[in-house]
């Protein structure tokens, strides 16, 4: 790689660790360019060179955010053998990551409606949806023609449970009792 291609990728990632700060503590209606650029140091021309406006830059943000997540959620179930423990595994690591705030915010709060529902769900095909549907699909437990329907019901009970555990006072029980429930929901009591 040469000198300029380098300088050029590491102000795009320095640009995206601050973007990133500021949707999670700000969100995206809080956050502005001229804040981006203020603490970045960088000119508006400088900025729109490698992010054509605030929806692109968060949209970077969301991909780098969501790949992140999915090698995490990778790692959770690197080793497991048995599909149905594997899903479920993966499902309680969701849990806990999204008691990130800024998971919270930019993944499961702001981008459905930056992005829109149909953009937010394309990205969320080619990493955690995806990953929650292939899962599905290995356990074998279901026909083919409703996967699909069964991993957006399972992704709603997932997020909505993520949410309660991420603002419930006590973060164990919430998280016993999503275990709990994952279990019944997917027979492995």
């Amino acid at each position: 790689m040469n000198l300029k291609a380098e300088r050029g990728a590491a102000t795009r990632d320095r640009v995206l660790a601050i973007a990133t700060r500021l949707f999670a503590d700000l969100g995206y209606d809080g956050t502005s360019i001229e804040t981006v650029l203020q603490e970045s140091g960088l000119s508006r021309g400088a900025l729109y060179h490698h992010y054509a406006g605030k929806d692109a830059l968060f949209e970077a943000v969301l991909e780098a955010t969501e790949s992140a997540i999915g090698v995490k959620l990778m790692k959770a179930v690197r080793g497991i053998a048995d599909p149905a423990e594997a899903l479920r595994a993966g499902v309680l690591a969701w849990i806990r990551l999204a008691g990130d705030p800024v998971i919270q915010r930019i993944v499961l709060i702001d981008a459905p409606s930056v992005m829109g529902w149909e953009r937010w769900r394309a990205m969320e095909e080619r990493y955690s949806f995806g990953m929650l549907k292939a899962a599905l699909q290995a356990t074998g437990a279901l026909p083919a023609a409703y996967l699909d329907l069964h991993a957006h019901m399972l992704l709603a009970a997932i997020n909505e449970s993520a949410l309660l555990v991420a603002r419930g006072g006590d973060h164990a029980a919430a998280e016993a009792a999503v275990e709990d429930f994952l279990r019944r929901l997917l027979r492995q009591d």
